[in-house]
């Protein structure tokens, strides 16, 4: 099983440090990435006034650094990380950053599905007293393969408080696994797909523990739910726009 877990990490994806997105009149419609933290080990880009992507890397031999994203959501003097970096002691640079160079209390860490690179870190924000929040299907998932496992468990939907705004996190169906979860910033229209969803140009990649019949249903569905996102944070790669909804659908139906 834990090959299996691993396997996922054998594409790996790059990352850019900016990335402005178009509406269809062709004006930018979200703020150019700007890079405020990089050490060897963790990138953080701002994309908006509230939201971060933190990128951790995990090397896996055969295939070099693979990059992995998160999201920061922060408001009022607190913040919610989606999905940790790949490892504790990265988690631990991660949580000094947020706490003492943005001064945020970090109120949960929601890892999107059970793999490495989602919940690898998870000990170190268990360690500092973070609440942890996943899928109950991620949770038994975990617990069956000795892995970190979250401590509060939800089946479809939860909505979290981070200061005076919201992030709703939900479960629309299997796809790149059968625990994998959306998290959602509906003031600012930004969205944590994960590994559900694709950057452009992105081949399906490992399909190991994937439900491919049931992926593009599942995409369509977040599509009907959030038809007014502006930017979409993806587990590997390029962040982008709703177009990246319809890529990943068009890709999985394709035979």
């Amino acid at each position: 099983m834990t090959k299996r877990i691993l396997a996922v990490l054998f594409i790996a994806f790059g990352y850019v440090n900016s990335n402005a997105q178009l509406d269809n009149s062709g004006c930018k419609e979200m703020e150019i990435e700007r890079e405020v933290y990089k050490s060897g080990t963790l990138v953080v880009n701002q994309i908006s006034e509230h939201v971060y992507r933190h990128i951790s890397f995990l090397d896996f031999e055969g295939f070099g650094k693979v990059s992995c994203n998160g999201m920061i959501v922060a408001d009022s003097d607190e913040a919610v990380i989606f999905d940790t970096p790949t490892d504790d002691e990265t988690s631990r640079e991660l949580i000094d950053w947020v706490t003492q160079s943005l001064k945020y209390k970090i109120t949960a860490i929601i890892p999107t599905h059970y793999h490495t690179d989602n919940l690898g870190g998870l000990d170190e924000f268990h360690r500092q007293g973070i609440a942890s929040y996943a899928n109950n299907k991620t949770i038994r998932i975990a617990k069956e393969n000795g892995l970190p496992e979250p401590q509060t468990g939800f089946d479809k939907c939860i909505e979290l408080e981070v200061g005076n705004e919201k992030v709703h996190i939900e479960f629309f169906g299997e796809g790149h696994t059968c625990d994998n979860i959306v998290g959602y910033f509906p003031s600012g229209n930004i969205m944590f797909g994960g590994c559900l969803i694709k950057e452009i140009g992105a081949g399906k990649g490992n399909l190991a523990e994937a439900n491919i019949e049931e992926w593009p249903e599942t995409v369509r569905k977040v599509k009907m739910k959030y038809p007014e996102v502006k930017k979409i944070i993806v587990g590997h790669g390029k962040s982008g726009g709703i177009e990246l909804l319809d890529y990943t659908i068009n890709l999985f139906e394709r035979k």
